[in-house]
């Protein structure tokens, strides 16, 4: 393109004056740390001003920048991937890898301008509290994830193609010198179940705006190579992310339904759901990998999963309303200091109005003696799934993603959090039944 290297000298004056600054360094000096290497060079692509080529180190602090016809592969050195696609402008901040305090590890990514997609590396997924990705608007944190994002300076829009992401604007109180994702009743989130969704931000807007269009999204702004990995695909699952799901081969044991496990002569449930995480001295009882080569993930948090079938067809209702009984549940509390432990859930109710696509749930959540009401409405869109914005909305004290079917008969899952106070923050999974 005509424009590339324009594009590319603009894009070197402004590290050089953000260097002088103090904001960021753009020195590739020998003690800067080896943040990945280049697996793919496509045009015009540059390192502080440098041509990269396959097999080049990215260097921390080094100021990555594509042309008009520039595409650039990074895989990163615990087996992530940065990808950037044309007229885009980065640098990997931070990328410390802590092999012996795994939690320790550091990863901040800035995207000043462009298109660039980040697959969470294998040390992400011990250290997501602290993770950043910047752009010049926005902070975004990982829930265990593959997403891409688009910057420019007034506007920052997300969409997620795996696992999920926290997203705040600056105005709202989250700091760009931050370390990890920012927390609290502006902040956002979007999970890969959310089907077609964008998290927005604009400049000077403190809540990101959770948008419904394709058109608005990352791949229409700088589509992606028709080499790009897609989600979930072997490429990604061997060459970068067994990060933003646990992909051992744990035992696969469904859970119970009404009390009794499915028999293999059993109908194909409409929803699969578990924990693809261990939590205190019990294991994990969902073969996340395993079934992700016959469902799509729908739902996911820090524990628990929720699939449905690939080949599954679900025809929205246009009328009626359907109140659900619950019929299976579980529920963790995490401390903020560490370690988690069981609650119950009790007094289940859920109601879903397919004439507005709307729904509105709660339950008590129950533990150590206490009785922690917790509610929730949202909408429920036309592939079956349904989620509310945030648990800081009025009427809702829990984020919710979930999603409906039909086998022998119409059912519903979903996930939830919620913090409960500063120190706890609940999680869980819920199957209902009509």
């Amino acid at each position: 393109m005509s424009f590339a290297r324009p594009f590319l000298a603009r894009v070197s004056r402004c590290f050089a004056t953000v260097a002088m600054l103090g904001a960021m360094s753009c020195s590739l000096s020998a003690q800067a740390d080896e943040a990945g290497k280049v697996v793919l060079v496509v045009g015009d692509v540059r390192m502080a001003g440098e041509m990269l080529r396959v097999g080049d180190e990215v260097r921390v602090g080094a100021p990555l920048a594509t042309g008009g016809d520039g595409y650039l592969y990074i895989k990163t050195v615990d087996n992530g991937f940065l990808i950037l696609r044309p007229n885009s402008a980065a640098t990997v901040a931070a990328y410390k890898v802590d092999a012996a305090r795994p939690s320790e590890s550091r990863f901040k990514i800035e995207l000043h301008q462009g298109v660039a997609r980040n697959i969470s590396g294998e040390a992400v997924k011990s250290a997501r509290q602290n993770f950043r990705f910047n752009t010049p608007v926005a902070a975004i944190g990982v829930r265990g994830t593959d997403f891409t994002a688009y910057a420019d300076a007034q506007t920052t829009r997300v969409a997620v193609l795996s696992g999920g992401v926290v997203v705040s604007g600056f105005e709202g109180g989250c700091s760009h010198a931050g370390s990890g994702p920012c927390e609290g009743a502006q902040t956002r989130e979007l999970f890969a179940g959310q089907s077609g969704m964008v998290l927005q931000v604009g400049k000077g807007q403190g809540v990101p705006q959770l948008i419904k269009g394709n058109g608005l999204s990352p791949d229409a702004a700088m589509p992606p190579r028709s080499d790009e990995p897609a989600a979930g695909s072997a490429a990604v699952r061997n060459g970068a992310v067994a990060a933003d799901v646990n992909l051992d081969p744990l035992k696969s044991d469904r859970i119970a339904l009404a009390g009794e496990a499915l028999k293999p002569e059993a109908v194909r449930p409409a929803i699969e759901w578990g924990r693809w995480q261990a939590f205190a001295d019990e294991k994990a009882n969902l073969d996340l990998a395993g079934l992700m080569k016959t469902h799509n993930l729908d739902a996911f948090n820090a524990y628990f999963a929720m699939l449905r079938p690939k080949d599954a067809v679900w025809e929205n209702p246009t009328s009626g309303s359907v109140d659900f009984r619950l019929q299976a549940a579980q529920a963790l509390i995490q401390p903020d200091t560490g370690g988690a432990y069981a609650a119950a859930i009790e007094n289940g109710r859920l109601h879903v109005n397919f004439a507005q696509s709307s729904f509105m749930t709660g339950f008590d959540l129950v533990t150590n003696g206490q009785r922690i009401a917790r509610q929730a409405e949202g909408r429920v869109f036309a592939d079956g799934s349904f989620q509310n914005v945030s648990q800081y909305m009025p009427g809702n004290s829990m984020q919710v993603q979930g999603v409906l079917g039909r086998d022998t008969s119409l059912r519903a899952g979903y996930l939830f959090q919620s913090r409960l106070d500063d120190g706890r923050v609940a999680y869980g999974a819920t199957m209902w039944a009509k």
